[in-house]
């Protein structure tokens, strides 16, 4: 029963430590791809395109992050964990 705790534990933590490294990734793509083409745009045109790619995929990047390390200021942090007590104090 140990054994299988241990298994069940490391592929937990194994799985967040896949998120955090695709979060990280995403968050390096965009520090570099946004300022090259912060750089092609204004060395092209006068207007400033940038703002609009950069915005959404900004905010892609804060929810990702949001999502991977457990940061939802709409139910407060162990909202999940007090729903599931609640609900089981309620049926036994």
């Amino acid at each position: 029963m140990d054994t299988l705790s241990k298994e069940t534990r490391y592929l937990r933590a194994k799985e967040k430590v896949q998120a955090e490294k695709g979060f990280y990734s995403n968050l390096t793509a965009y520090c570099i791809i946004i300022p090259m083409l912060a750089i092609f745009n204004y060395t092209t045109t006068g207007f400033v395109w940038v703002i609009f790619p950069a915005m959404g995929w900004g905010l892609g990047v804060v929810l990702h992050g949001m999502q991977v390390f457990g940061y939802n200021p709409f139910l407060g942090k162990n909202w999940e964990e007090k729903r599931l007590k609640e609900y089981m104090s309620k049926e036994g």
